[in-house]
């Protein structure tokens, strides 16, 4: 499989998704998906990024396409085809370069996980605090 054949089947399957979620996904979206400084880079990567930061943020962005690419992965493997083994590959052949779409990959089980740092941290400290209550009135009523 050759970088180009990778990516294309890794933004087709993302698009799909996309589809099946009612996710819009544009065609400047798929296109920054093929992004890569290096000599397989299918358009000018200045001129792409230019674009693509003129009318994108680039975190929402990254969460989003990792987010579906979570979950094509995931439909792929539940559907029991020759699929995943075609992605595995595509993975495989993409990480032997510098590749945007990597980054997201990557990004994918954070995207798939509902609760954040931020979430977490704040769950904890609620029950931190119902914790201390209930000791502080089992406390109270031994000593009453």
């Amino acid at each position: 499989m050759r970088v180009k054949e990778a990516k294309d089947f890794l933004v087709q399957q993302t698009a799909e998704q996309a589809q099946r979620e009612g996710v819009s996904l544009s065609d400047l979206e798929k296109r920054m998906m093929y992004f890569t400084e290096s000599e397989d880079a299918v358009e000018n990567p200045i001129a792409l990024n230019e674009e693509f930061e003129a009318q994108y943020d680039s975190a929402k962005y990254e969460s989003k396409v990792a987010g579906l690419m979570g979950r094509a992965y995931n439909r792929l493997k539940e559907e029991a085809s020759g699929s995943v083994q075609t992605w595995d590959e595509a993975i495989r052949e993409l990480k032997k370069g510098d590749h945007y779409i990597l980054v997201m990959w990557a990004e994918r089980r954070i995207a798939a996980k509902p609760w954040g740092f931020w979430k977490t941290m704040a769950a904890s400290f609620v029950l931190a605090v119902v914790l201390f209550v209930l000791v502080a009135i089992v406390d109270f009523l031994k000593h009453r």
